[in-house]
């Protein structure tokens, strides 16, 4: 896959090790965004805690809607890191019942400080309402790592935290799907945005990214709403702008669910291949549209590996480790030309 270009890696570069197959433990890093912070070495390798703790440490990770494949990739990854370690850590994970069941995420923390678990990974659902609820699992001594979706500096500020966020450049590479649209259709190409959740950062940053595609490539924007990340809610929503605008040709759609349901939209009237689509995650139910042409392309961001950077990095943290800043994880565009079918 086409690499990061813009990042300067520390070692081996870790867009290389995860196209060919995430080798977690071989010498590679993530970027530290922030050049205040240096960037964390990412290598796989975890400490053995067991004796200084007097227990295994409990590793607990919050995530959003299981009914995303993204977050099933997630949850898998995680997993199976942790039987590759059971006899580091115990381990734990929570998901949605859907993208915005906040209250599920907020209850999993307080269970997680209740049952006196050692570290929590999150991919907060809401960046401004989660940081007064995470400072109460730090305030219990709890290592707490921000992966996937960065918590809101403000809100962190308020709660007194200050968390690293272990995450990728989301405004980058929803420009990256969006630029890769505007290539395709020219300048003056009519298209809609389909929005995730405005309350998390990584729904905001998408959307700019677009916006920022759209501005640099010339293109029309003729409506830009949110699905909220679900496949049903963008298949009406694309429907909808099937009939308002009938000169439509591209779609942005904030995630690869939300791609899905336009596609089925666009199946439902026979316009697959007339209306391109872009989305962002790469999870396996649109790399099949994206090898026949029936979608543009999507951005890969390694979901099934992001979860296990924040278990290493939280483990470490608990060790005496200090993270800082937004350590940059790695994206690709993924076309075409180098999508993989399983």
């Amino acid at each position: 896959m086409v690499g990061i270009t813009h990042n300067r890696w520390l070692a081996t570069g870790m867009s290389t090790l995860l196209a060919a197959g995430m080798v977690v433990g071989a010498s590679a890093a993530v970027l530290a965004q922030d050049e205040e912070c240096p960037a964390a070495v990412v290598t796989g390798e975890i400490p053995d805690l067991t004796e200084q703790l007097g227990h295994k440490p409990k590793v607990g990770l919050v995530m959003k809607s299981l009914a995303n494949a993204f977050f099933q990739q997630m949850d898998a990854g995680a997993k199976a890191f942790a039987a590759d370690n059971e006899d580091l850590f115990e381990f734990q994970t929570v998901g949605m019942a859907d993208e915005r069941d906040f209250n599920a995420q907020v209850e999993a923390i307080e269970n997680y400080i209740t049952q006196e678990f050692d570290v929590i990974v999150i991919a907060p659902a809401d960046s401004q309402g989660m940081p007064e609820h995470i400072a109460k699992a730090i305030e219990a001594g709890i290592t707490v790592v921000n992966i996937d979706v960065a918590l809101d500096a403000q809100a962190m500020a308020d709660a007194g935290i200050d968390l690293a966020f272990f995450g990728p450049d989301n405004r980058l590479g929803a420009k990256m799907a969006g630029d890769a649209l505007a290539e395709k259709l020219g300048e003056g190409g009519k298209v809609v945005i389909l929005e995730g959740n405005p309350e998390a950062d990584n729904g905001v940053q998408r959307r700019m990214g677009f916006e920022d595609a759209v501005a640099e490539g010339g293109l029309e924007l003729l409506d830009s709403r949110t699905a909220h990340w679900e496949t049903e809610e963008a298949n009406e929503l694309m429907t909808n702008f099937l009939t308002q605008y009938p000169d439509l040709q591209g779609a942005m759609a904030a995630n690869d669910s939300m791609a899905l349901g336009v596609i089925a939209a666009l199946e439902a009237v026979d316009k697959v291949g007339e209306v391109e689509v872009v989305g962002f995650d790469n999870i396996p139910g649109v790399r099949p549209y994206i090898a026949d042409g029936s979608m543009l392309a999507t951005i890969e961001q390694y979901g099934s590996q992001m979860a296990v950077f924040g278990i290493e990095m939280g483990l470490r943290e608990l060790a005496g480790e200090s993270f800082c800043g937004w350590q940059l994880t790695p994206i690709d565009l993924v076309t075409a030309e180098n999508v993989v079918v399983e």
